[in-house]
């Protein structure tokens, strides 16, 4: 069905967004694209880790290329103040602490999505729109904008979006949710070798080569040596500090011992790291906070999902119970292992995002 309503596109100049505005533009929509200025080129000595990651400038020229290609309007935005205060503040803040975050998920809501949403009201477009492969639905009965999982499973990103708002939901257009990646690779294949030749990014955005320590150091982290010890309290080894390491961690550690060795749980109080043998990373029970709730309007009873505790872990079954003042218990069918504090939860049912929390403590 031929669409004239206008859509800014999100434009990195990769495969996914560029194929995105293609399809959009091809359904008759009047497509807008815009470029966030997320950070500041990296300092030498980390650019040096990861050269082909390109600086911010290489990505503003594609996306004018491409723009030119496809025949749109081009604006390039600057997001660094508010992507510092939401989203690199807080990664560090969380590493100082003990905990392993997900600095993508709150990009999303807080700063991404947020700027398109500001973006598209300023230009007058009623809807904005990404390369991410997951689906958005109204759901009348419910009276709530539904998040879908994308069809191509191996690509699915509806994890890193369970954050989103129902205000922002009800503006998004996700047009690669209903394509596999094999398809969107031919696509851009028919747009020619500027789009087909280009690179995904597996980075985090402002760290190169995934880098973080040196990052958090640049940052002013301060990182104090203390013990490695197992569940009994016998002193191991000796760490560099906590923010340096993440629950299920094996490598790194300087350890020798008869069997491998992986970090159980992470005590900022005390500057203590626990170590164990891998079957002791299990746990049955994760509490959860700062839950945002897609497909349910509240959390009235406990609901029998399936949950990710990672972007790439396996979806497995478990049960959600409410708690008070707005947190969540989850209860795993069978432990699973590696629950670490700070990353986020996703919970599901079939390909339906029921929501998501982050994890505070396991048990």
């Amino acid at each position: 069905m031929i669409c004239q309503e206008r859509v800014l596109v999100a434009l990195s100049g990769g495969i996914d967004s560029t194929v995105a505005a293609a399809l959009l533009l091809e359904a008759g929509y009047e497509v807008t694209g815009v470029t966030f200025r997320f950070w500041v080129e990296p300092p030498p000595e980390m650019a040096a880790a990861s050269p082909a990651s390109g600086t911010f400038f290489d990505v503003v020229e594609q996306a004018r290329r491409i723009s030119e290609l496809l025949g749109i309007a081009h604006e390039v935005v600057d997001l660094q103040k508010p992507f510092e205060e939401a989203v690199v503040d807080y990664f560090t803040g969380e590493y100082g602490r003990g905990r392993t975050p997900n600095p993508c998920v709150i990009c999303n809501r807080k700063v991404k999505f947020a700027a398109l949403l500001q973006k598209a009201i300023e230009l007058q477009c009623p809807y904005i729109a990404t390369g991410h492969y997951a689906r958005v639905e109204y759901c009348a009965d419910r009276g709530r904008y539904l998040l879908k999982k994308g069809l191509d499973q191996a690509k699915d990103q509806s994890y890193m979006l369970y954050n989103l708002t129902q205000a922002q939901l009800a503006r998004c257009l996700f047009p690669l949710g209903r394509l596999t990646k094999k398809q969107v690779r031919a696509r851009a294949q028919e747009l020619g070798p500027a789009v087909a030749g280009q690179k995904e990014s597996q980075e985090i955005c402002f760290i190169p080569g995934n880098d973080y320590r040196s990052f958090l150091k640049l940052r002013g982290i301060k990182a104090e040596p203390g013990p490695i010890i197992d569940r009994n309290g016998r002193v191991l080894g000796r760490h560099d500090g906590v923010p340096f390491y993440t629950v299920g961690q094996r490598r790194g550690l300087g350890l020798s011992a008869p069997h491998p060795l992986y970090i159980l749980e992470i005590r900022p109080r005390d500057n203590t790291i626990v170590v164990g043998e891998q079957r002791e990373l299990y746990r049955s029970t994760a509490e959860l906070d700062e839950i945002n709730l897609v497909a349910l309007s509240e959390l009235e009873q406990e609901e029998k999902v399936t949950v990710k505790i990672r972007y790439r872990a396996p979806e497995v079954p478990a049960r959600l119970a409410p708690l008070p003042q707005e947190q969540a218990c989850l209860t795993f069918d069978t432990p699973q292992p590696a629950v670490a504090p700070g990353q986020a939860v996703v919970f599901y049912r079939e390909d339906l995002v029921l929501g998501g929390g982050l994890i505070t403590a396991a048990v």
